[in-house]
Protein backbone atom coordinates (compact mmCIF):
# COMPACT_ATOMS: atom_id res chain seq x y z
CA UNK A 1 0.00 0.00 0.00
CA UNK A 2 1.18 3.05 -1.21
CA UNK A 3 1.70 6.30 1.02
CA UNK A 4 -0.98 8.64 1.35
CA UNK A 5 -1.35 13.05 1.78
CA UNK A 6 -1.05 13.42 5.65
CA UNK A 7 1.13 10.21 6.62
CA UNK A 8 4.45 10.52 7.92
CA UNK A 9 6.74 10.37 5.63
CA UNK A 10 8.59 7.31 6.54
CA UNK A 11 12.20 7.98 7.00
CA UNK A 12 15.33 6.48 5.24
CA UNK A 13 19.18 6.10 4.99
CA UNK A 14 19.85 6.26 1.27
CA UNK A 15 23.58 6.19 -0.41
CA UNK A 16 24.71 9.10 -2.87
CA UNK A 17 28.07 9.78 -4.01
CA UNK A 18 29.31 12.68 -3.58
CA UNK A 19 32.65 15.02 -3.85
CA UNK A 20 34.57 12.49 -1.41
CA UNK A 21 32.69 9.98 -2.35
CA UNK A 22 29.57 7.72 -0.63
CA UNK A 23 27.85 9.74 1.55
CA UNK A 24 24.40 8.71 3.74
CA UNK A 25 21.50 10.79 3.14
CA UNK A 26 18.94 10.35 6.09
CA UNK A 27 15.35 11.87 5.51
CA UNK A 28 15.08 13.18 8.72
CA UNK A 29 17.89 15.18 8.52
CA UNK A 30 16.69 17.17 5.75
CA UNK A 31 13.45 17.76 6.88
CA UNK A 32 12.46 21.27 8.73
CA UNK A 33 14.21 24.18 6.75
CA UNK A 34 12.67 23.11 3.06
CA UNK A 35 9.84 21.13 1.65
CA UNK A 36 11.00 18.24 -0.44
CA UNK A 37 10.27 16.31 -3.51
CA UNK A 38 10.79 12.80 -3.92
CA UNK A 39 10.94 11.66 -7.16
CA UNK A 40 11.23 7.65 -7.56
CA UNK A 41 12.19 5.97 -10.78
CA UNK A 42 12.58 2.34 -12.02
CA UNK A 43 16.52 2.43 -13.09
CA UNK A 44 19.31 4.44 -14.53
CA UNK A 45 20.61 5.05 -18.46
CA UNK A 46 16.68 4.34 -19.46
CA UNK A 47 14.83 6.65 -21.68
CA UNK A 48 12.21 7.83 -19.68
CA UNK A 49 13.73 8.13 -16.52
CA UNK A 50 16.87 10.54 -18.85
CA UNK A 51 14.07 12.72 -19.65
CA UNK A 52 12.62 12.86 -16.67
CA UNK A 53 15.68 13.56 -14.64
CA UNK A 54 17.40 16.01 -17.54
CA UNK A 55 14.02 17.69 -17.27
CA UNK A 56 13.64 18.55 -13.50
CA UNK A 57 17.71 19.44 -13.53
CA UNK A 58 16.52 21.76 -16.10
CA UNK A 59 14.23 23.27 -13.92
CA UNK A 60 16.19 23.42 -10.17
CA UNK A 61 16.24 26.83 -9.44
CA UNK A 62 12.27 26.79 -9.87
CA UNK A 63 12.52 24.31 -7.61
CA UNK A 64 14.87 25.95 -5.25
CA UNK A 65 12.40 29.36 -5.40
CA UNK A 66 9.69 27.16 -4.34
CA UNK A 67 11.70 26.48 -0.99
CA UNK A 68 12.64 22.79 -2.26
CA UNK A 69 15.09 20.38 -2.40
CA UNK A 70 14.48 17.75 -5.05
CA UNK A 71 15.80 14.26 -4.63
CA UNK A 72 15.86 11.13 -7.17
CA UNK A 73 15.92 7.88 -6.47
CA UNK A 74 16.24 4.57 -7.71
CA UNK A 75 17.25 1.18 -7.23
CA UNK A 76 20.93 1.35 -9.09
CA UNK A 77 24.56 1.36 -6.97
CA UNK A 78 25.53 5.06 -6.38
CA UNK A 79 28.71 4.49 -8.94
CA UNK A 80 25.89 3.56 -11.66
CA UNK A 81 23.84 6.35 -10.82
CA UNK A 82 27.21 8.83 -10.84
CA UNK A 83 27.56 7.45 -14.32
CA UNK A 84 24.52 8.17 -15.47
CA UNK A 85 24.14 11.88 -14.04
CA UNK A 86 27.70 12.94 -15.66
CA UNK A 87 26.81 11.34 -19.10
CA UNK A 88 23.31 12.96 -19.35
CA UNK A 89 24.00 16.11 -17.71
CA UNK A 90 21.46 15.39 -14.42
CA UNK A 91 22.14 17.87 -11.86
CA UNK A 92 19.76 16.62 -8.97
CA UNK A 93 20.87 14.87 -6.32
CA UNK A 94 20.20 10.69 -7.03
CA UNK A 95 19.68 8.71 -3.74
CA UNK A 96 20.68 5.03 -3.85
CA UNK A 97 17.73 2.78 -2.79
CA UNK A 98 20.09 -0.74 -3.85
CA UNK A 99 17.57 -2.85 -1.65
CA UNK A 100 14.60 -0.85 -2.61
CA UNK A 101 13.40 -0.50 1.28
CA UNK A 102 12.61 3.50 0.62
CA UNK A 103 10.59 1.95 -2.50
CA UNK A 104 8.57 -0.78 0.03
CA UNK A 105 8.18 1.85 2.49
CA UNK A 106 6.38 4.52 0.68
CA UNK A 107 4.71 1.28 -1.15
CA UNK A 108 6.17 1.78 -5.24
CA UNK A 109 7.41 -1.04 -5.77
CA UNK A 110 6.69 -3.50 -8.99
CA UNK A 111 5.93 -7.41 -8.06
CA UNK A 112 7.41 -7.88 -11.31
CA UNK A 113 8.77 -5.31 -13.51
CA UNK A 114 7.60 -5.48 -16.99
CA UNK A 115 7.62 -8.87 -17.21
CA UNK A 116 6.35 -9.03 -21.21
CA UNK A 117 10.12 -7.34 -21.83
CA UNK A 118 11.06 -10.33 -19.58
CA UNK A 119 12.16 -7.71 -17.04
CA UNK A 120 10.97 -9.57 -14.46
CA UNK A 121 12.76 -8.14 -11.74
CA UNK A 122 10.91 -7.60 -8.40
CA UNK A 123 11.29 -4.57 -6.03
CA UNK A 124 11.91 -2.01 -9.03
CA UNK A 125 10.05 1.56 -8.17
CA UNK A 126 7.22 2.86 -9.87
CA UNK A 127 7.87 6.10 -11.11
CA UNK A 128 6.17 8.12 -8.47
CA UNK A 129 5.91 11.55 -6.56
CA UNK A 130 5.59 12.45 -3.20
CA UNK A 131 5.97 15.97 -1.23
CA UNK A 132 7.38 16.12 2.32
CA UNK A 133 6.63 19.45 3.88
CA UNK A 134 8.89 20.68 6.32
CA UNK A 135 7.06 18.95 9.59
CA UNK A 136 7.60 15.53 7.60
CA UNK A 137 4.21 15.05 6.71
CA UNK A 138 3.14 14.20 2.64
CA UNK A 139 1.35 16.33 1.36
CA UNK A 140 1.11 15.04 -2.39
CA UNK A 141 1.61 11.31 -3.37
CA UNK A 142 1.50 10.56 -6.89
CA UNK A 143 2.10 6.67 -7.92
CA UNK A 144 2.01 5.70 -11.70
CA UNK A 145 1.74 1.99 -12.42
CA UNK A 146 2.89 2.43 -16.10
CA UNK A 147 6.63 3.05 -16.45
CA UNK A 148 6.03 5.40 -19.14
CA UNK A 149 4.00 8.17 -17.28
CA UNK A 150 5.48 10.98 -15.56
CA UNK A 151 4.84 12.33 -12.54
CA UNK A 152 2.07 15.77 -12.66
CA UNK A 153 4.79 18.12 -12.72
CA UNK A 154 1.98 21.21 -12.93
CA UNK A 155 0.09 19.33 -10.56
CA UNK A 156 3.61 19.32 -8.00
CA UNK A 157 4.13 23.16 -8.65
CA UNK A 158 1.27 24.62 -7.28
CA UNK A 159 0.94 22.44 -4.30
CA UNK A 160 5.17 23.64 -3.43
CA UNK A 161 3.52 27.06 -4.36
CA UNK A 162 0.94 26.11 -1.77
CA UNK A 163 3.44 25.31 0.57
CA UNK A 164 6.16 27.94 0.47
Amino acid sequence: MSIKVGDQAPDFSLVALGENGPEVVKLSEQTGEKNILLLFVPMAFTGVCTEQFCAISGGLGEYANLNCTVFGISGDNPFAQAAWAEKEGIKLKLLSDYDHKAAEAYGTTYEQFLPEKNLIMGGVSKRSAFIIDKAGIIQYAEVNDSPGDLPNSEAIKTKLAELS
